[in-house]
């Protein structure tokens, strides 16, 4: 499924998405808290529509391969010392926020 499809089929009934966390809590991209001692860290939530996940996966691996200020974003990022699950992670919560933007812009 493409990725318009899976982002229009997740908002198909109004007011099930109310807001930008509301969509990343849909899409399983929201951050949740996965702390242990000192280390502070946070992981993707497995839940979701699985659909939608795989279509901002998909955006993901393809801007990381071909969009060159994500390229710069992973290598800045890099520098700091991020993991690459943590930089995939940030970028997918992103991306659902820049979904979330466009379907508010249309609707």
């Amino acid at each position: 499924m493409d990725p318009v499809t899976a982002t229009l089929s997740a908002c198909s009934h109004p007011g099930r998405v109310r807001g930008e966390a509301a969509f990343a809590w849909i899409a399983g991209v929201n951050p949740v808290p996965a702390s242990s001692g000192r280390t502070v860290r946070h992981r993707l939530n497995h839940g979701g529509d699985r659909t939608l996940n795989a279509a901002i996966h998909t955006i993901a691996k393809s801007r990381q391969r071909c969009h060159q200020p994500t390229k710069d974003y992973i290598a800045r990022r890099t520098a700091e010392g991020r993991t690459p699950r943590e930089i995939s992670r940030s970028l997918k919560r992103y991306i659902a926020g820049q979904l979330w933007r466009i379907i508010e812009a249309c609707s």
